[in-house]
């Protein structure tokens, strides 16, 4: 959703590298690039004139202006702006002292509430609650139904006393859903209203009726984020006829421009709670205002990888593997890289997943058109072999390639570059867990490799410096780059000048497309 604005920040970015002060000119024509780019992401007037007023003020103060980089502080203080605009920290749902929490859904018809509502009650779930979602929305057709379909879907009980499709009253539905919880031992209980394709009296009146009849300890305004500035206007219209405590975005993963994501914060008072970013349920998850800032500005979103991975991996079969690879990288075999694939492709869209690493964005049209069957190819070639071909790939000749291609539906040379992928593969993770770090990235710190860095630079006495001034000059300038390549304006290791001096390392780069 963010890709134009972001290639549009990154060239502006782009052309402040290399100045070593910035000049009011500079910092008035960046500004303007800027307000550029986000009125062309439909963002709100008043929230762009704002942002670029208080990024020219901080850009033209001090902290610029003395800065030993200045074009990494001026990137510093967008992301910092942008993280402002966006909710400035994290909003968490609160919980009723006395169970069940009210969490009450509210929005327009065609906005998500009801898909949504089972991914909040997975969400929940897997939070360690016991949810109920109640079908309240009593007017459209067959909306009853499609709530209990996804309930199921997501594992979570619904509340659905009356059929819809204009039959029941929906006050009275939501009433009787809090006595129902409490006698099934619900802790969350869920109300997916009705909608309407556009703001009305009657539409406000149900909603309001519903929040007075069973008092809310959230309401949720589930907006659609791809309606641009309409959706500004509609969270200020149910804001002030219903209220609301905080926003969910739906559809983030779609290719409108965003500004409603940019705007809806600073324009209602009321942060972003959620996003929903794909059509599974598993694709939703907490807003966090630091990390889309991140994503916008081309740095990634490593925390919420991170994230993900600990909900997929199974700490057990982590550590199996790691003290199989500190034995030695023959301990490493085929099956153990189909078990770290599948594990992968649980976590999500490998395209997702590759966009939330930073400098990315340089990438990007490699990574949409990444095949995902790719992985399913792999695995097939895998499973085509036999125990001891997975085991001590070296015996792989050109019989056995034959015999596998044919197994699996492929090419020869398909499974002759998985072999030679698995190596490469080996390789690195043997590095990796000596301590070595990712090739084209520093050691990690705390890890073998940092600290047989740490004692090589402890026993020299001091780097010799040449007597020749035109080669001193020369070494001096190749170290201070070197020096600069690893802690870039956020303190990312690799980030360099800017948000996309990221370098993949090649044993990614080989999963992806020729450019």
């Amino acid at each position: 959703m963010f890709d134009t604005l972001s290639d549009r920040l990154a060239a502006t970015f782009r052309n402040l590298r290399g100045k070593g002060r910035l000049s009011e000119a500079d910092i008035d024509a960046t500004a303007r690039e800027i307000r550029i780019a986000l009125l062309e992401a439909d963002v709100a007037l008043p929230v762009v004139r704002s942002f670029i007023k208080q990024v020219k003020e901080r850009a033209l103060g001090a902290e610029v202006s003395r800065a030993l980089n200045p074009a990494q502080q001026v990137i510093k203080i967008v992301n910092e702006e942008l993280v402002r605009i966006l909710g400035g920290e994290t909003r968490r749902l609160r919980f009723a002292k006395n169970p069940p929490t009210v969490i009450m859904l509210a929005g327009l018809q065609g906005a998500g509430k009801t898909t949504l509502a089972g991914k909040l009650g997975r969400w929940l779930k897997s939070q360690g609650h016991t949810p109920l979602l109640v079908a309240a929305d009593l007017q459209r057709p067959n909306a009853v139904n499609q709530l209990s379909v996804v309930a199921e879907r997501a594992g979570v009980a619904v509340f659905a006393p009356e059929p819809g499709n204009g039959v029941g009253d929906p006050v009275k539905v939501a009433e009787d859903s809090l006595g129902y919880a409490r006698d099934k031992q619900h802790d969350v209980v869920i109300v997916d209203t009705a909608g309407r394709l556009g703001i009305d009296e009657e539409l406000m009146r149900q909603a309001a009726d519903i929040r007075d009849a069973v008092r809310p300890d959230e309401v949720l305004f589930v907006v659609d984020a791809m309606i641009g500035q309409d959706a500004v206007t509609t969270a200020e219209a149910f804001r002030d006829g219903v209220g609301f405590d905080g926003v969910v975005l739906s559809k983030l993963d779609g290719d409108a421009r965003g500004g409603a994501a940019l705007s809806i914060a600073q324009v209602t008072g009321r942060q972003i709670m959620f996003a929903s970013n794909g059509e599974k349920l598993d694709d939703f998850d907490a807003f966090h205002p630091d990390r889309m800032a991140s994503r916008i500005l081309g740095m990634g979103d490593v925390l919420s990888l991170i994230e993900q991975a600990e909900r997929t991996f199974s700490q057990q079969e982590a550590e199996k593997l790691a003290g199989k690879l500190a034995k030695g990288p023959k301990e490493f075999t085929l099956d153990d890289f189909l078990s770290q694939m599948e594990q992968v492709r649980k976590m999500g869209s490998l395209s997702k997943l590759l966009g939330m690493m930073p400098g990315m964005g340089q990438m990007r049209e490699q990574i949409n058109n990444l095949d995902e069957r790719e992985v399913d190819r792999t695995a097939a070639i895998i499973k085509s072999m036999t125990p001891a071909e997975r085991t001590d790939p070296k015996i792989i000749n050109g019989s056995r390639r034959a015999r596998i291609a044919r197994g699996s539906g492929v090419d020869v040379s398909a499974v002759k570059s998985l072999v030679e992928r698995f190596f490469e593969a080996r390789k690195m993770m043997s590095r990796m867990a000596q301590g070595g770090g990712m090739p084209g990235m520093p050691g990690i710190p705390g890890m073998g490799g940092a600290r047989r860095k740490a004692k090589q630079q402890k026993k020299g006495k001091g780097a010799r410096r040449s007597g020749n001034p035109m080669k001193r000059q020369a070494e001096e300038s190749a170290a201070a780059q070197r020096q600069d390549g690893e802690g870039g304006a956020f303190g990312l290791p690799g980030a360099g000048q800017g948000p996309g001096d990221f370098q993949l390392p090649k044993e990614f780069k080989d999963l992806l497309p020729p450019s």
